[in-house]
């Protein structure tokens, strides 16, 4: 379980006010102090943005000082400062030696990959780009074994790649000629060294740092803050008690003192706290209706890990409303981004709907009963939850994110426009099988039983590669059977609660809930699927504004090919297999429920229709 926000604070100011201390001494070392040690090519103090000292300077320009030349680290890759000039914001490097084979030829001099710049100030020089854009061999190269010695056979073919992003050729020089030994020729040329650049006027660093001076502080960052963000460390006096003098042989122990003392002090506070913050959020969860009904109706260990709201809420930077990626009856979906690098999404459920106090136990209901079942079900194509908050501020539930829309989208929403090249026929009746197999394992496999009670194409969130999760759990029950319910007869009693467009006609009818009442569900679906046309449209005629009822009398009427969606034009192999899930959704959206086929024989039959259908692409040029 997380610390108290209270805990936190003092950590991160504790930590900042000691970081700040102990980088400014190191930033405010005397020019006497410096010359002592020889940092090539540098004569005298590094100016900014160099810096030898940890959190000085620029974060991208920290140098280790050695002989016959200092380095500098970019991107993980170490290389020797050869030269710098100042005016131009220009230096020189070479890469330092990194062997990758003993039997490569280029083993012992060139990096084992490309040289990549990127996500730094740095960029190289169009000199360089050009220069090694027209180098090529005299003569038909004889290749290594490039089993072996990949990346050596993509040099000699292609020089150019040893310098990330010099792709295309600028201004080549035409003197250049042909090398008899291309790797030989790049290993002279990284030793003589690599001209890259930066660009002062990009960076904030440089117009912070003149500000900074103007004050007579020291440019600098804090390494404890994620983002490194820029710091004027004022004069050393402001920090430094004046008992405290510069030439103070225990000036460093009187501080590594002063230090651990701080430490000590810390560590007990933070421990006092964390207690007392444990202790007040073990009462507050043993207040909390909803952990009572959780922990009443499974082991604390079977659930899924518990948030801290202010996590959640940090997490979705106070949950801002550009963060937002979904909007429903019953709640708000944010994007989240968690202390451990997890993208997630944040469902904030909303208190209160249209009459307050039943809005509010609803809610309540729908929240646990969504934590209970995601918690007992394990399905790639179900959406899985990764922890949930109940706090007196908000309940919220913490999903995998699916970053590519909705079903809904894709059909009828943001993502429509494209589905032409995406939602070909082939990618169709898979999604339509593995929805049927998210329900066959919900029906079949869970005991007791699952029925959703809210399959819609809303419902089904869409990977990236097109494979699908079914979500939003608030709504579904398990299949247990009370004195009021008919075991025999496989169905409970209770209050018809849906999408409007997939209610199960005879469920809304009956109040008998069973497992075919999401097979009615996925049945308006797989019409979505075939006519791309929304469920409920109140723009059309009365008798044909619910999908199930329009579709229903084409195909009795022989009509089908009106309503099949024109974004892909169907020949015979492709009609045959229309056909066939037509027919299929067909019995699924029987006003009977004994007339609707199972999810077990659902899957088969879509399974049967996947092996027949063959080249059918689906998307019109």
């Amino acid at each position: 379980m997380a610390s108290s926000p209270f805990s936190s604070i003092l950590f991160y100011i504790f930590l900042s006010f000691t970081s700040i201390l102990l980088l400014t001494e190191a930033c405010s070392f005397t020019p006497n102090k410096l010359s002592r040690s020889s940092c090539p090519p540098f004569t005298s103090i590094p100016p900014f943005p160099f810096s030898t000292s940890p959190g000085c300077g620029h974060p991208s320009f920290s140098l280790n000082c050695s002989f016959p030349y200092s380095t500098i680290s970019i991107n993980n890759l170490s290389f020797s400062l050869i030269s710098f000039q100042p005016n131009s914001s220009s230096l020189t490097l070479s890469p330092q030696s990194h062997s990758n084979s003993t039997t490569c030829s280029s083993s012992l001099s060139i990096p084992s990959h490309s040289i990549n710049l990127s996500g730094s100030p740095f960029r190289f020089s169009d000199s360089d780009c050009s220069r090694l854009s027209v180098v090529r061999s005299c003569s038909v190269p004889t290749l290594p074994n490039c089993s072996h010695c990949t990346w050596d056979c993509k040099l000699i073919k292609k020089p150019v790649q040893l310098l990330h992003g010099c792709g295309s050729t600028r201004s080549p020089l035409s003197e250049q000629g042909c090398q008899p030994d291309i790797l030989e020729y790049l290993g002279e040329f990284l030793k003589v060294g690599i001209h890259v650049e930066y660009d002062e006027s990009q960076d904030s660093y440089f117009s912070s740092c003149r500000v900074c001076k103007s004050k007579n502080g020291i440019c600098g960052f804090n390494s404890s803050d994620p983002e490194n963000k820029f710091i004027c460390f004022q004069p050393k006096t402001r920090f430094s008690p004046p008992w405290i003098h510069e030439d103070d042989a225990n000036r460093i122990a009187i501080l590594c003192s002063i230090f651990t003392i701080l430490c000590l002090l810390l560590v007990i506070l933070v421990f006092a706290v964390m207690y007392r913050s444990r202790r007040l959020r073990s009462l507050a969860s043993e207040e909390d209706p909803a952990m009572l009904f959780l922990h009443r109706h499974r082991a604390a260990s079977l659930l899924p890990p518990v948030f801290t709201y202010e996590e959640l809420q940090s997490s979705t930077n106070n949950f801002d409303p550009k963060r937002k990626i979904g909007d429903g009856g019953f709640g708000s979906v944010f994007l989240g981004n968690l202390y451990d690098g997890r993208i997630v999404a944040v469902k904030y459920l909303h208190k209160h709907h249209h009459a307050a106090a039943a809005g509010k136990a609803f809610s309540t209901k729908s929240f646990c009963n969504e934590i209970l079942i995601l918690s007992s079900i394990d399905h790639p194509n179900l959406v899985k939850l990764h922890g949930y908050c109940s706090d007196p501020r908000g309940l919220i539930l913490v999903y995998d994110y699916v970053p590519n829309g909705t079903l809904a989208d894709h059909l009828h929403g943001r993502k429509c426009l494209g589905r032409e090249g995406s939602l070909t026929w082939q990618v169709r009746i898979e999604i339509a099988l593995q929805t049927a197999l998210a329900l066959e394992y919900l029906h079949f496999a869970v005991q007791p039983a699952i029925v959703h009670r809210d399959i819609t194409s809303a419902n089904i969130f869409v990977e990236k590669d097109m494979r699908i999760k079914v979500g939003d759990f608030g709504l579904s029950r398990l299949l247990v059977f009370s004195d009021t319910s008919s075991a025999s007869a496989g169905y409970v009693w209770t209050g018809p609660q849906g999408t409007p467009g997939y209610l199960d006609p005879d469920y809304h009818r009956s109040f008998r809930l069973t497992e075919k009442s999401d097979v009615y569900s996925f049945g308006v679906v797989l019409l979505e699927l075939i006519s791309g046309l929304r469920a409920v449209d109140q723009s059309r005629e009365r008798r044909e504004m619910t999908l199930a009822d329009m579709v229903v009398s084409k195909i009795q009427m022989g009509q089908l090919h009106q309503v099949l969606d024109p974004v892909w034009a169907v020949d015979k192999e492709g009609s045959e297999s229309v056909y066939a899930v037509s027919e299929l959704a067909f019995r699924c959206v029987a006003a009977d429920k004994d007339d609707r086929p199972n999810a077990r024989e659902v899957v088969e039959e879509l399974k049967g229709i996947g092996r027949r259908t063959r080249g059918f692409g689906g998307n019109v040029e």
